[in-house]
Parts: structure tokens; C-alpha cells; sequence
């Protein structure tokens, strides 16, 4: 995958690989050691089927996704279901 600054993602619409609408990206996590990106942090939209989905959540409900679960990045961020 190309290289895609992070000021491009902000409040970008995440969506899974079998169309399923997961919401907006709310925040990136990642180690401060390393430098990896851990996680997607995606607030569920009020239409998302929060109980079908299968990605761990925060304290505050959102979504954490692995970034190794990201396929592409055009319109939608668009993760492996």
C-alpha cells in the first residue's frame, strides 16, 4: 500500500470487506517504542449493527481494529471482515 498521511484519514468512513457500513475513524493508536500503528478506532454509526460485528471495543464502545486488517484506502477505509 502507498503511503497516506494521517491528516487524510481524519473522519474518513470505515467500511468492511463485505460492505458493511462500520462508521467514521475516530483515532489511530499505535506504540510510542516502535512506532507500529496498532489499531483503527472507529466510532459505530447509529445504523451499525453493533452486535454483528466481531472487532474488540474501547471503553467508550468504538471499534478497535487491527491496521493489519485494512485492505484499501480510496473513499472508504476498507477493512477484512
Amino acid at each position: 500500500m502507498s503511503d497516506i498521511l494521517a491528516e487524510n484519514l481524519s473522519g474518513k468512513s470505515v467500511m468492511g470487506s463485505d460492505g458493511t457500513e462500520l462508521g467514521m475513524l475516530y483515532n489511530i493508536t499505535m506504540d510510542l517504542k516502535s512506532g507500529r500503528l496498532n489499531d483503527l478506532v472507529v466510532e459505530p454509526g447509529e445504523e451499525t449493527p453493533t452486535r454483528a460485528i466481531d472487532y474488540d471495543r474501547d471503553e467508550s464502545g468504538r471499534f478497535r481494529v487491527p491496521v493489519d486488517r485494512v485492505q484499501a484506502v480510496k473513499d472508504y477505509i476498507v477493512v477484512q471482515r
